[in-house]
């Protein structure tokens, strides 16, 4: 079994071709997807600003082999994507990702202040 990484993927987007109950629906949701609810999950969350309502924004964690890379995360992460945005109904276009590998990240930790 190969080694398994830890990815946290931003998938951005257009909204593209909604349908004016879409529209409505992600009016009335607008508050339940704004910047409190920026979570990184394996099922994603969806955060958009309503005005203009033209973008948005997916949030996961994907676990995959590490020898598959970022590119495949950010891969798998799209495909969570569209289903999700498909399975609601909503039109979009140009998902594009951000991945960061967990595993392989440095962390700067400041020093102790001296006293």
């Amino acid at each position: 079994m190969s080694e398994q990484h830890t990815y946290r993927v931003i998938v951005r987007g257009t909204w593209d071709g909604l349908t004016e109950e879409g529209r409505a629906r992600l009016l009335a949701e607008a508050a339940d997807h704004g910047l409190t609810s920026m979570r990184f999950t394996e099922e994603g969350t969806l955060s958009y600003e309503p005005s203009p309502l033209k973008h948005f924004s997916m949030r996961y964690v994907v676990v995959s082999d590490a020898a598959d890379g970022e590119e495949m995360a950010g891969a798998l992460a799209e495909e969570r994507a569209e289903t999700t945005l498909r399975g609601l109904g909503h039109g979009f276009v140009g998902l594009r990702s951000t991945v960061t590998d967990l595993d392989t990240m440095k962390i700067n930790f400041k020093p102790a202040a001296r006293r």
